[in-house]
């Protein structure tokens, strides 16, 4: 079985009324609630913050991510952390 490698996905980011978000090229989601949603992108990770924040979909294959609840912050870090949680708390 050989190893595709995946295509990346162009990112952009939709912001309606601070109510509705919708984000495309992400590959991954780490963590979420209700007041913070961590999502992988090819461009860095990304932190959305806010109140009552609900993910409607996710879709890793074609990396659509679409949120509803009052954003308040859109914030990306230099590239992808690669490891996961464990190595965020070890650093």
């Amino acid at each position: 079985m050989t190893e595709e490698k995946k295509q990346k996905v162009p990112h952009s980011v939709i912001l309606e009324n601070r109510k509705s978000f919708t984000a495309t090229g992400v590959s991954n989601v780490d963590s979420f609630d209700e007041q913070t949603i961590v999502a992988y992108t090819d461009l860095g990770e990304l932190v959305v913050k806010g109140s009552g924040l609900h993910i409607n979909r996710l879709n890793i294959e074609t990396g659509e991510l679409t949120l509803t609840g009052e954003v308040d912050s859109l914030t990306y870090t230099q590239g992808r952390q690669s490891g996961g949680m464990l190595s965020r708390l070890f650093r």
